[in-house]
């Protein structure tokens, strides 16, 4: 199978070419695509130097699928173009909200795969979002989900390459004491937390915090009340979420953490002790997404607290996309 990635030298193309290396993922040729301006540039795959091509040059009639990772303002101009060619997996947020467009997390709803064939295109979800269903589905299943508050805790890869950079340069220059300038965050990311991620809206919750309730909705149920506080902290790599469930039933501490010990893609780490629980740094490069202080809210009936933390570049983008490639292969939902 032939597979194009566009967006290969950003964050999650990277990652995405990296997961591809490790899976069985059979590939007979991988055609690596960005902008002119990374026109030529040399990326290896299995040991073998790959040539990225420009978009504006790409054919993608070579391909069945193609993974996109360049952000929405790609998505809105090439995707429907390479849609009449291929299947196409977009990892940005301009397909999550269509309605005839699928926002897959294939341990949630998979079975939505087959609705690729109204316009060839599989939203992949966002970031923060992806790992509260995965951890809330088989709980979802028992109890019902009523209500989900949620504090997401997002690193700032999430941003991109030069908000990353921006930190570990602000990290720097704080040590020197030098004026720390912000050109990608509202005000210092160094050594801070900030509550506002995507522009305000006039509700005055911001686009990220619409989004998860918007994706929860779509992917889990769109009975289940949402609402979240998105915060923009001073971690490179993984994002964390604070969630407070309520379910329409009484619940059971000991069975929540067997059934979720027992499902696909969770792992719970849940002492009541000094470290028991894991934190963004232990979660990088690991495909899992860990479920940590588990209890219930004393406060209220049938309802418990949950700390969720993922990579934001692995589950969170890159390996949910690959993860909907390999639904499709075996569904054989591929191609034409």
């Amino acid at each position: 199978m032939n597979i194009a990635i566009v967006g290969a030298t950003g964050n999650v193309g990277r990652k995405l070419i990296e997961i591809l290396e490790t899976r069985n993922f059979e590939i007979s040729e991988l055609y690596l695509v960005a902008s002119s301006r990374s026109e030529g540039k040399k990326i290896k795959f299995l040991e073998k130097e790959h040539t990225v091509i420009a978009l504006e040059k790409f054919d993608f009639s070579k391909v069945k699928i193609a993974f996109f990772a360049a952000g929405s303002s790609i998505a809105e101009k090439w995707a429907h173009i390479a849609a009449e060619k291929t299947i196409v997996i977009d990892n940005s947020k301009y397909f999550r909200k269509d309605p005839d467009v699928p926002l897959i997390v294939p341990e949630v709803n998979s079975k939505k795969l087959s609705d690729v064939k109204n316009k060839n295109i599989i939203a992949n979800g966002n970031c923060s979002v992806i790992p509260v269903v995965v951890a809330l589905k088989p709980l979802h299943d028992l109890y019902n989900v009523k209500r989900i508050v949620a504090s997401t805790y997002q690193s700032v890869s999430g941003a991109g390459k030069e908000p990353m950079d921006e930190l570990l340069s602000q990290t720097k220059e704080y040590f020197e004491n030098k004026k720390l300038d912000s050109k990608f965050f509202t005000k210092q990311i160094a050594f801070n937390a900030i509550p506002h991620i995507d522009s305000f809206l006039e509700s005055g919750y911001t686009k990220e915090e619409q989004k998860t309730s918007d994706e929860i909705k779509k992917i889990l149920d769109k009975k289940i009340k949402v609402t979240s506080t998105c915060v923009r902290i001073p971690v490179l790599v993984s994002h964390s979420i604070s969630a407070n469930v309520e379910f329409d039933k009484k619940c059971d501490l000991d069975e929540i953490r067997t059934v979720l010990s027992s499902s696909p893609g969770c792992k719970v780490v849940d002492e009541h002790k000094d470290g028991g629980y894991i934190t963004p740094v232990e979660a990088e490069d690991k495909f899992e997404t860990f479920i940590s202080r588990i209890r219930l809210d004393d406060s209220q009936p049938n309802t418990i607290n949950l700390w969720i933390v993922s990579d934001n570049l692995l589950k969170g983008a890159a390996l949910n996309a690959i993860q909907i490639a390999e639904g499709l292969i075996k569904e054989e939902f591929y191609g034409r």
